[in-house]
């Protein structure tokens, strides 16, 4: 009854997890075919169970099924690129892993699960594209995205005009570039300043934030891929080819998976880069600017990041203060989106109420410039022909917001009606739930106020759906 249970509980599993999962015995049989699968092949269950994989994909081989390789091999495939057309005529792109099932030395099946990544492949060659066709206009005239200097970089706060000349200081040189500061603070604005004041301000500015795509497609899209390849890999130069002459930005670099750094590192090195399946090197001139959203020292002692890329892009040190650390910065800013935001909104707003102001002073800003940024514009919409801003123009989650009180004390009313475990529980809960959110969602900041590791902090966020 037990192994019946378990049984169906894993069968019911397989079926409705969001990965393909394909499962074959010895002899190359279907005995497992969930519902994802069934949508990235465009084939019913029906078709599948019980058939052997040449009947149902006759074209299929060794050379080109994964299945069937590692039927004979023995050995497992992991993460093989494939984009083909499915039997529904859609073109499909999926990242696979294939494993053999060994029982007493003996291979008697092998297990496929697929990952379906055809929306976000479309989205990455649309990137591709669009950036190809922004540094190569049809006109012949450079056009980009690179709209900031140093003049869009407002403050009197010392720490950040420090941050400034060293920026400036930075422009003078092409050598590698880290910038540190939380999410919000203004590290592609800094980005962009040092290379429209550098000399390839003529060149072009790319920007990628490392954090926005699965390692498999980041690799595709930094360094290009070759025809032949992988199925269905088209020849397509990456951002270090398009940006060559220019300057490439990596965004939360700290979220590089471990083993594109180390091709990255290479790159850097060598000044050559290989696109993904080619064998032809070619040279490239991109000066990098990385940022990270941790501190040097929380990237020194991760195990996730190498100590020797930190070192090859880490020449020229620029660490952004937060917010919360310039609040003499904070009403100057503030004027400054008011001042914006009157032209878009064809508003007149003149000032900030004491109130509003005194409230703003107090207030955390987590969110650093971004979230003060986007409190203004909120407010403005709000705005009548009213020359003051108040709180009765913020919408009630807002002044919730101003009112919070770092130091509140989680509501800890006891309630064991549904016992201690389930209290504790809850507590807990809430504890990890709002210094999260607090914190902006930053993984090393909340298990530095919660004091317990990271991977503690992760399991804890996973068990509680956080």
């Amino acid at each position: 009854m037990k192994e019946k249970l378990i049984l169906a509980s894993m069968q019911k599993i397989l079926h409705d997890i969001e990965e393909g999962i394909h499962i074959v015995d010895a002899d190359g049989v279907t005995c497992v075919y969930n519902k994802a699968m069934e949508k990235i092949e465009g084939l019913g269950r029906a078709q599948t169970i019980g058939k052997h994989l040449l009947d149902v994909f006759p074209n299929w081989t060794i050379e080109n099924s994964t299945l069937l390789t590692v039927l004979k091999t023995g050995k497992p495939l992991q993460l093989q690129k494939q984009s083909y057309m499915n039997l529904r005529g859609q073109n499909i792109s999926t990242v696979n892993t294939t494993y053999p099932i060994i029982l007493d030395e003996k291979i008697i099946g092998a297990v496929e699960i697929a990952m379906n990544t055809t929306k976000v492949e479309h989205m990455s060659s649309t990137i591709l594209e669009l950036q190809q066709k922004l540094i190569n206009p049809v006109n012949d005239q450079t056009v980009g995205v690179n709209k900031y200097t140093f003049d869009s970089l407002i403050g009197q706060d010392k720490t950040f005009l420090s941050a400034i000349k060293l920026a400036k200081t930075a422009c003078r040189s092409s050598s590698s570039v880290m910038i540190f500061g939380e999410t919000g603070t203004g590290k592609e604005l800094f980005a962009q300043s040092i290379h429209n004041e550098s000399d390839r301000k003529h060149q072009p500015f790319i920007a990628q934030n490392c954090a926005a795509l699965p390692e498999n497609l980041l690799e595709g899209i930094l360094f290009g891929t070759s025809k032949g390849g992988f199925t269905g890999a088209v020849d397509r130069p990456g951002l270090f080819e398009q940006a060559s002459g220019g300057t490439l930005f990596l965004d939360e670099i700290n979220s590089m998976d471990p083993s594109l750094q180390v091709k990255l590192l290479r790159v850097l090195q060598e000044s050559y880069v290989r696109r993904v399946g080619g064998l032809k090197d070619i040279p490239i001139d991109v000066r990098i600017i990385a940022a990270s959203n941790e501190s040097p020292k929380e990237l020194l002692e991760s195990s996730q990041f190498r100590n020797d890329l930190f070192y090859r892009i880490n020449v020229i040190t620029i660490k952004i203060p937060p917010l919360s650390g310039r609040p003499g910065d904070i009403k100057l800013l503030a004027t400054y989106f008011i001042d914006e935001f009157n032209e878009k909104l064809g508003k007149d707003v003149w000032m900030i109420s004491e109130d509003l102001m005194a409230s703003f002073d107090n207030y955390p800003w987590k969110g650093n410039i971004r979230e003060l940024r986007n409190f203004i514009e909120t407010a403005m919409n709000l705005v009548g022909d009213e020359h003051v801003l108040n709180r009765e123009h913020l919408p009630v989650y807002y002044e919730e917001l101003l009112d919070y009180n770092k130091s509140a004390e989680v509501d800890v009313t006891v309630d064991l009606s549904n016992g201690l475990n389930d209290y504790l529980y809850n507590v807990e809960k809430q504890l990890i739930e709002r210094e999260y959110h607090h914190n902006n969602r930053n993984i090393s900041k909340t298990a530095e106020v919660l004091k317990i590791s990271r991977q503690n902090l992760q399991y804890k966020i996973k068990k509680y759906g956080i």
